[in-house]
């Protein structure tokens, strides 16, 4: 498989504290990587390393376009969302007061290509793209079985759907990575079971990369082809499922030295 993000000895730095340190890792097309470790290893630092929330201390970024990998380490977080980066976070950040329709249609406004004059003067072409999108909004909704909903307010969502619903918010961007932040967060055990049939689908069915944290062990063990390990900012561990649950520094990091 093709690397499609690349990362060399990353560093983030606040005031005296070191977040990340010296993390290199790579993400191929179409595989669904997890990255896990204790509360506080920075993974979420990481995260907003990589898709241009904040900017590395040191350290380089690289992704895939057209055909060769270039530094996206000065680029804006919106250039890095038109690149192809989605992501959801922690705490859901739908619009609340939106319908489940125009939180999907807000997600999609990057496929509008009629330019300023076209849309103002309202072309003919812009209301036929407004068609195309709106059917691919409610087309993208039934494949997930949210179209039943569409109409409904998110806030009005139950939790397990509004998590749902943030994710194929991120999808219908057309992502080429998808960055899922602990998505299992806050959920039950029939929650986290959608959930991660709901991630094997997205998978199999959009041919997508997946950049995966979450504490949830058996929702990573399922779904992961290959796992990254931070502990106190630095790469602890990487390999398949298997080689992490053997992994003797792994096993310190999160249970303690043996007796």
């Amino acid at each position: 498989m093709t690397t499609i993000l690349k990362v060399e000895h990353l560093e983030k730095v606040f005031g005296g504290l070191t977040a990340v340190a010296d993390v290199s890792m790579q993400l191929k097309n179409d595989e669904l990587v997890a990255l896990i470790g204790p509360n506080g290893a920075g993974k979420t630092t990481l995260f907003n390393l990589l898709t241009g929330v904040i900017p590395p201390t040191a350290g380089m970024i690289y992704f895939r376009e057209k055909e060769k990998l270039v530094s996206i380490n000065n680029k804006k977080t919106y250039q890095i969302a038109d690149l192809g980066f989605a992501r959801t976070f922690q705490n859901i950040r739908l619009f609340k007061n939106m319908t489940v329709l125009d939180n999907v249609l807000v997600a999609m406004t990057n496929q509008y290509k009629e330019g300023f004059i076209k849309s103002v003067l309202r072309f003919p072409s812009f209301y036929r793209t407004e068609d195309e999108i709106l059917k691919k909004a409610r087309d993208l909704l039934a494949i997930f079985d949210l179209d039943k909903d569409m109409y409904k307010l998110a806030s009005n969502l139950p939790y397990g759907v509004q998590r749902r619903l943030e994710i194929v918010r991120g999808l219908a961007m057309k992502p080429k990575i998808l960055f899922l932040d602990e998505p299992a967060a806050g959920m039950n055990p029939e929650e986290t079971a959608d959930l991660t049939r709901l991630i094997r689908q997205i998978q199999q069915q959009f041919h997508i990369t997946v950049l995966l944290i979450e504490h949830d062990m058996s929702l990573v063990m399922n779904l992961a082809q290959r796992i990254y390990v931070l502990d106190q900012g630095k790469l602890l561990a990487k390999g398949t499922p298997s080689e992490i649950q053997h992994d003797k520094s792994v096993i310190k990091a999160y249970l303690g030295e043996e007796g």
